[in-house]
């Protein structure tokens, strides 16, 4: 019995071929575009969190009582924590 490798090859390249015509690479209009979707979707009580978080941060950077980094900290900690409800840990 005779094994020939042609089928397989044939179907490997149709393969790639389809799997090269589904990935597309993501350039910053696609991120711009993701970030207006993201925002789109936010009900109004997360906006209002988020906006409230932005305004911890500004006084925060405003007062210098901290380096920039952790009032960079004091925000993300912020909408990770209290927008979402989830708790540190």
């Amino acid at each position: 019995m005779r094994c020939s490798m042609q089928p397989f090859t044939v179907a490997s390249a149709i393969l790639a071929l389809l799997l090269s015509l589904s990935i597309r690479t993501l350039n910053a209009r696609d991120a711009a575009e993701t970030s207006r979707d993201f925002a789109a979707t936010l009900t109004a009580k997360q906006q209002q969190c988020m906006n409230a978080c932005r305004a911890r941060y500004r006084d925060c950077r405003r007062l210098n009582q901290l380096p920039a980094f952790e009032c960079r900290d004091v925000y993300q900690d912020c909408t990770r924590y209290t927008c979402t409800g989830l708790g540190p840990g």
